[in-house]
């Protein structure tokens, strides 16, 4: 598995690295244009991810009507909550893989910047990919990629935060009823998430090397303007699940 992941994944992005950095000597440049490469070579998948969250999402006020219906019967709701995924044609793990398959290419860009941003690994480069003699960490001048860099944890928590409000479910309104109960705490749980994840962010960016941190501030970035793109497509980005009144919903 190793050498599988070593030779599908981190060799092909190093040597991506350096060929970029041959013809592009700055390193954040670099960067960026690697993550964009990444990016649209993960497009297919993410576009149906972006679409499978936004289902779910939209679908929420018609299964938490569901679960106020059959409240006493978690079998009932389990089997209504599947018929509702087929009707809509909603994959609840559709929104995993593109999380799943990124994981081990996060690894790979990290060694490959490990390595290249320290001098080392050129003894994996294609025979067409020339060794630079050096490499600048410098970006802009003043920011070291190959140290952690506060600034840049701050902006990939910040791009975080508003992708994941992007999703974030609305209180239900107060005349929804019984039923709006639970829905106020799905949402309430939604918007501690969309706080909770950039404070992770940011967290664990304060010991990560800027250069990663730039490849998961642009990434994220990317992926918030690719799912403003979706969304505005999909038709003024209302929800599809239907609206809640009285306290049950008007698909």
């Amino acid at each position: 598995m190793k050498e599988i992941f070593h030779t599908l994944l981190y060799v092909p992005i190093f040597n991506l690295f350096i060929g970029l950095y041959n013809l592009i000597p700055d390193i954040g440049v670099v960067i960026i244009l690697l993550t964009l490469a990444i990016k649209f070579a993960l497009y297919p998948q993410q576009k149906k991810a972006i679409a499978a969250q936004k289902s779910l999402s939209d679908l929420q006020p018609k299964m938490q009507h569901l679960k106020e219906k059959y409240k006493d019967d978690q079998q009932k709701v389990a089997q209504e909550t599947m018929k509702l995924y087929k009707e809509h044609k909603v994959n609840p793990l559709g929104s995993c893989l593109p999380m799943i398959i990124q994981l081990p290419v996060l690894l790979a860009l990290y060694w490959v910047l490990r390595d290249g941003l320290n001098g080392g690994g050129f003894d994996n480069l294609y025979s067409f990919v020339s060794k630079p003699e050096t490499i600048n960490s410098m970006f802009l001048g003043f920011l070291d990629l190959k140290s952690p860099q506060i600034s840049l944890a701050i902006l990939a928590a910040g791009a975080q935060y508003f992708q994941a409000k992007m999703f974030s479910q609305k209180k239900a309104p107060t005349q929804a009823g019984g039923g709006s109960k639970d829905e106020d705490m799905a949402a309430m749980m939604n918007k501690n998430m969309t706080y909770i994840m950039p404070l992770i962010t940011l967290f664990i960016g304060f010991s990560l090397p800027g250069g990663l941190l730039l490849y998961w501030f642009v990434s994220t970035l990317f992926t918030l303007i690719q799912q403003k793109v979706m969304f505005k497509e999909d038709g003024k980005g209302g929800p599809k699940g239907g609206d809640v009144v009285e306290g049950s919903v008007v698909g």
